[in-house]
């Protein structure tokens, strides 16, 4: 396993990247209303990276083993689609929810996350599923510290998520995350504490859950890319990108839009 550890420079340079990934959520979350294709919103995507922050779209044309190149500057999945919705001209409708998925390559460095939007009014089993999903992340969040176990981290979301009545999707993860969009270790988001790697501090890694409202086993839809949830229901995903610090955590994907952090976070 080579799991990196950033020095100074590479912390500074993990902050700058993760800044800039959340201030693009930031600029796209006017742009989510109903009516919008999503390929517009990648469009918009794509030319504020390029132009404002100065930076790379990592998603645009990467192409891990046994996959054709991702087509496109972002992610967005929809209701039932659990991860690597590919954005097309399919316009979004009031009730939806997505996420928006985004990294952006700064100086070389990843910065990685994610939010869910509400498309207009939407149901009370939406509404519910996107709020705990975004807890279940913090609960994931709070449990980092430099000699934590990553079973600390998939054991506090599981938890949490299954007591809520969530299944938590269990084939696709968190990361390690630096010069590479994907590093090791993998960040499962269930699990027994006291168990897997222990953190180090310096290490920079994402946390991303995806929960769903039905049962947890999901299929590849056909395009190559996209995961949706096996019985259709609806599914959301939250990502920040986290360094572990000498004393615990510092999350680096937070900009002046970001969501409120929860109250259990501050006490």
């Amino acid at each position: 396993m080579s799991i990196t550890i950033k020095d100074e420079a590479g912390i500074a340079g993990m902050r700058l990247a993760g800044r800039l990934a959340s201030e693009l959520l930031d600029y796209l979350t006017p742009h989510i209303r109903p009516g919008v294709t999503t390929n517009e919103i990648d469009r918009l995507a794509e030319e504020h990276t390029q132009h404002v922050l100065q930076a790379i779209s990592a998603p645009l044309n990467y192409a891990p083993a046994g996959h054709k190149p991702y087509p496109k500057s972002i992610c967005t999945s929809i209701n039932h689609q659990v991860c690597h919705g590919i954005p097309n001209d399919k316009p979004l409708k009031k009730g939806d929810i997505v996420n928006v998925d985004v990294t952006v390559i700064k100086d070389g460095w990843h910065g990685d996350s994610s939010r869910m939007f509400e498309v207009g009014e939407t149901s009370v089993a939406a509404k519910r599923l996107c709020r705990l999903t975004y807890e279940a992340m913090w609960r994931g969040i709070v449990m980092v510290r430099d000699g934590a176990h990553l079973g600390d981290i998939g054991h506090a979301i599981q938890t949490f998520a299954e007591g809520q009545g969530l299944s938590v999707v269990r084939e696709f993860c968190g990361h390690g995350i630096g010069r590479k969009f994907h590093e090791d270790p993998q960040i499962l988001h269930y699990g027994r504490p006291g168990t897997l790697e222990r953190l180090q501090a310096g290490m920079t890694i994402t946390i991303e859950p995806m929960l769903n409202t039905g049962k947890r086993d999901i299929k590849e839809s056909g395009d190559g890319w996209t995961i949706v949830t096996r019985d259709r229901s609806l599914s959301a995903q939250w990502e920040h990108t986290v360094l572990v610090t000498p004393t615990g955590y510092e999350v680096l994907t937070l900009s002046a839009g970001s969501p409120p952090i929860p109250d259990f976070v501050h006490a």
